[in-house]
């Protein structure tokens, strides 16, 4: 970590492949593995086909274990981030992340998976920046990058007015409009010094934060809500009535 004004993962390597399991024996007593659910939607793992177009505005839900929040996401303050943030909320990237740096009158950081598998499969998947047209208010979301154009999965909330980002090039993409009491009691007392390595969060996931740091908040699951109503089917013209006969 580069001080508190350094928002990036450390490099992670991707996971060791699990150990192929013995063979079920031949015979009338073997019965047929069924495969287990994916814990994660396995689009994840396919960085380079999300690319749907987010709406001009729509809001998250998040709800944690400090309670609920949501965010309103405006596109026109910064595209291609609010595009990306879309597209991993649609997918559920966030469901079961920890909120593992909160630095108290600075920001709360999220935004590596819990799940290994998918953190390798974003590592590298880099956007280009944004220009700033929003200053890093309380309660306004941002991508964490790791220099120029370096932006992946990694957000925080600026916990305080952090008006000194704005000219480092960190670009907000929307706001906290309801339950910033949730955002403000999450976990902040392992500090930047005593708390998880980013290396590590990658490559082992949520166990490792379980283990070494029980007592940070987790988030639940971070859905759209309030998507703009499909646009209604036109209706067929009405026919014109056809003229009164004339009287003789």
């Amino acid at each position: 970590m580069l001080g508190d004004t350094s928002f990036g993962a450390n490099s992670a390597q991707a996971p060791a492949q699990p150990k192929a399991s013995t063979a079920p024996k031949t015979g009338a007593s073997a019965k047929p593995k069924t495969a287990a659910a994916s814990p994660y939607d396995r689009a994840l793992l396919r960085p380079a086909l999300l690319k749907d177009k987010a709406p001009e505005t729509y809001q998250v839900k998040f709800s944690t274990t400090r309670g609920d929040f949501t965010l309103t996401v405006t596109r026109a303050w910064a595209p291609i981030g609010a595009d990306r943030f879309y597209n991993l909320v649609k997918h559920h990237f966030y469901d079961n992340a920890t909120v593992f740096r909160v630095v108290p009158n600075f920001v709360a950081q999220f935004g590596l998976s819990a799940y290994p598998p998918v953190s390798a499969a974003w590592k590298n998947a880099n956007l280009t920046d944004d220009p700033v047209t929003q200053s890093n208010k309380k309660g306004y979301i941002t991508f964490a990058t790791a220099g120029p154009n370096t932006r992946t999965t990694q957000v925080f909330i600026n916990l305080v007015d952090n008006v000194r980002l704005d000219k480092m090039g960190f670009a907000p993409f929307g706001q906290v409009t309801e339950g910033m009491n949730a955002v403000d009691l999450f976990y902040d007392q392992y500090g930047d010094a005593s708390g998880p390595d980013q290396d590590q969060i990658e490559k082992q996931g949520k166990p490792y934060l379980d283990k070494g740091w029980p007592k940070l908040d987790v988030i639940q699951s971070a859905t759209v809500v309030g998507e703009p109503a499909a646009p209604a089917a036109k209706k067929a013209p009405a026919a014109k009535a056809a003229p009164a006969p004339k009287n003789p």
